[in-house]
């Protein structure tokens, strides 16, 4: 899944910081099973599954 989300970004341009979450309690429980998950500086986020035409309207 990570890898196919960015591909995504990567063929859309968008630039992004990549996040383990693995070692963090607090960001595996809040993000678990909907990774990965894309958030804008705003705090909106897009959890997976997306396609690059969501990525685009989230990105916007």
């Amino acid at each position: 899944m990570c890898e196919h989300a960015e591909a995504i970004l990567d063929a859309e341009a968008i630039p992004f910081t990549p996040v383990d979450i693995a070692e963090d309690p607090e960001l595996i429980e809040r993000y678990g099973v909907r990774i990965p998950v894309v958030a804008d500086d705003a705090g909106n986020e897009l959890g997976w599954p997306f396609d690059a035409t969501a990525l685009r309207r989230f990105h916007g």
